[in-house]
């Protein structure tokens, strides 16, 4: 059988097949445009699947009036896309059988992952940051010990709102130390962490799936004029050097805020390893070291690949290992 995983998030759909020979991620911003339906059919007429299996996070875009009308939109483009056994990942971990809460499915794709990391890694703290949040799931005994909601998660610190490329610069940091002094920066959607990035070599333009703040090009040269903006100058105003310093203080203040919530995390668990995923492992590579804790690597393990798309992945090894103990049975 050709089982392949889809993770819908408001911004990115990512797809993985079980065997990790197809790995895909399409930027569709939910909120802006209704191309998640024809993408999907896309999807289902290249690939030809006998089982999807499916986790979410979009139904917490803003053009839905609450989180059920987003499931249930999600399922209605997944079911009229796909001709075939469409299995959903709910919170616990497990297939929703159609029966209980709808609201299960909600933000359940890091719920996956964690199934695997628990069989094949076990017990630690998995952390998995994409282009918009930080997931950082304890695990005990092969299974997740979160909150079971984004809203418990981010009380219980194991959801960080920030991630590698589209975080507003002005949502990290409130100054800026420049060689002119400690400056104030503006409230405006100026620049992305995606920006500083860019500007620090983290990542490469291709890397950039997202839109950038002004539309503009995702070269370096428009990253530095972004960045600028955030202290109301613009590249004739201030040096190269000071836009990097700004660059180096947004990753600064990244690892300072994921070393902390990792700290909480790691105490409240007595957890003292870490499994890194996603296209930020190299700032969760960082955390670690200044906790002092073992980093484990899921693109040294799967691949890079697989590690930007890891909850699809997931979800599709997950659906694979249910039909095998079918078959068994």
């Amino acid at each position: 059988m050709k089982i392949i995983g889809i993770d819908i998030g408001g911004a990115n759909t990512k797809l993985a097949s079980a065997d990790g020979e197809i790995i895909e991620l399409h930027y569709i911003p939910l909120w802006k445009d209704t191309r998640l339906q024809t993408a999907l059919e896309d999807m289902a007429e290249e690939h030809r699947p006998d089982g999807v299996g499916v986790v979410m996070t979009g139904e917490l875009a803003d053009c839905f009036e609450d989180k059920e009308a987003g499931i249930r939109f999600i399922m209605g483009a997944v079911e009229n896309a796909f001709n075939c056994d469409i299995r959903y990942v709910d919170i616990e971990g497990q297939f929703y059988d159609g029966s209980g809460d709808l609201r299960k499915l909600a933000a359940a794709n890091w719920a996956a992952s964690a199934n695997l990391i628990g069989a094949e890694i076990g017990d630690c703290i998995f952390v998995d940051i994409g282009s918009t949040t930080s997931d950082i799931i304890p695990i005990k005994n092969g299974k997740h010990i979160a909150g079971i909601s984004d809203f418990s998660r981010l009380v219980r610190s194991e959801l960080v709102y920030s991630g590698i490329l589209r975080t507003n610069v002005a949502c990290l940091l409130d100054t800026l130390d420049m060689a002119a002094g400690k400056c104030r920066v503006s409230s405006e959607l100026f620049a992305t962490t995606g920006d500083a990035y860019l500007v620090l070599n983290d990542i490469e333009e291709d890397t950039f799936t997202c839109d950038t703040a002004d539309g503009a090009g995702k070269s370096k040269t428009d990253a530095m004029r972004r960045l600028a903006r955030v202290i109301c100058a613009d590249i004739m105003e201030v040096s190269p050097e000071d836009i990097y310093h700004i660059a180096e203080q947004v990753r600064d203040k990244q690892v300072s805020v994921l070393t902390e919530a990792i700290s909480v995390v790691a105490q409240r668990n007595e957890l003292d390893r870490i499994v890194s995923a996603g296209l930020g492992e190299f700032l969760i590579r960082d955390a670690a070291e200044k906790l002092g804790l073992e980093c484990i690597s899921v693109a040294q393990k799967w691949g890079d690949g697989i590690s930007r798309v890891f909850p699809a992945y997931a979800a599709a090894r997950m659906f694979d290992e249910d039909v095998l103990k079918e078959n068994r049975a």
